[in-house]
C-alpha cells in the first residue's frame, strides 16, 4: 500500500474523501494533516478550535500532524513551512497528499505544484463529482455537520449554526453550491461512519468579522475572484469543547 498523508480541514468535504479513501486499499493513511494559526490555535477559514480537530482525530483513531502558521503569514513563508513539513512527511515514507477538493482547478493545481516540489503526489478522491450528488451523498451515509462559517456576501447570518442537512440543502439559494465550493460557507463535521463516538461540543456566539482578501489559496487565506469586492463580512459560530 502507499504511505499517504491527508490534508484534513474538519469540514464535509474532507470526511466525506477521507471516507472514500479509508476504503481504499491502494492507500494507507498515516495521518490527518492541519493547518493553525498560531495566534488563536484556530483553522483558518473554518475557525475551529485546534482542540475539536484534535478529538475528531481522536474519533476516527489517525494521529493529527499539526503545522502551526503565524497569523500576518504570507505566500512566501506559507511555502516555505509547508515544504518543511512535506520534506518531513518524505522522509517517513510519505509519498501521497490526499485533499478534499471539488472542482476548483487553480487550488489544485497549486497543492499538485506543492507536493511535485518534494516529488511527491496529490490525490483527490472527490474531483469534478457532481457537488449535488455529493451533498446527498454526505447526509444519506449518516455524516452530521454544524455550518461555522458563512461569507456574508453570499449568505446571510441566519445560516449559521444549523445543521447541514436536507433542510439546509433546499433552503439555500439557487445560486449557491451545496457543497459551498465557491466559498459560501464551512461546516464542522461531528459524526459519521469515519467516528467511533460523535464528537462533543456546544455552540457558542456568533462573531462577525470583515476581512480584506487578498489571495485566491484557501489553504491558508481567503478567497475572492472579484478586485472589486476585497472587503467581506463573515460570519463564525464559535464552537466549545464540550468540558469548557
Amino acid at each position: 500500500m502507499k504511505k499517504a498523508l491527508f490534508n484534513w480541514s474538519g469540514g464535509k468535504d474532507s470526511s466525506l474523501a477521507l471516507y472514500h479513501a479509508l476504503r481504499n486499499d491502494q492507500y494507507e493513511i498515516t495521518g490527518l494533516f492541519t493547518n493553525f494559526n498560531a495566534e488563536n490555535n484556530r483553522v483558518s477559514m473554518h475557525g475551529i478550535h485546534q482542540r475539536l480537530i484534535e478529538e475528531q482525530a481522536r474519533q476516527i483513531g489517525l494521529p493529527l500532524q499539526s503545522l502551526m502558521l503565524p497569523e500576518d503569514i504570507g505566500m512566501e513563508e506559507y511555502d516555505s513551512l509547508m515544504q518543511k513539513a512535506l520534506e518531513k512527511q518524505k522522509k517517513a515514507g510519505v509519498r501521497h497528499g490526499i485533499f478534499g477538493d471539488i472542482l476548483l482547478e487553480d487550488l489544485k493545481t497549486y497543492r499538485e505544484r506543492q507536493l511535485q516540489q518534494v516529488q511527491m503526489e496529490a490525490v483527490f478522491p472527490l474531483w469534478q463529482q457532481s457537488t449535488k450528488q455529493l451533498s446527498q451523498e454526505f447526509i444519506k451515509r449518516g455524516f452530521k455537520a454544524v455550518v461555522v462559517s458563512v461569507n456574508g456576501s453570499k449568505l446571510g447570518k441566519p445560516f449559521v449554526g444549523k445543521e447541514y442537512d436536507a433542510r439546509f440543502l433546499a433552503d439555500l439559494p439557487e445560486e449557491v453550491d451545496p457543497c459551498g465550493e465557491n466559498g459560501e460557507f464551512h461546516t464542522f463535521v461531528y459524526d459519521g461512519p469515519i467516528f467511533d463516538e460523535p464528537v462533543s461540543f456546544k455552540k457558542g456566539k456568533v462573531v462577525e468579522r470583515t476581512y480584506t482578501l487578498e489571495t485566491d489559496d484557501d489553504s491558508h487565506s481567503f478567497t475572492n475572484s472579484d478586485p472589486n469586492e476585497r472587503h467581506q463580512l463573515f460570519f463564525y459560530l464559535d464552537l466549545l469543547s464540550a468540558d469548557n
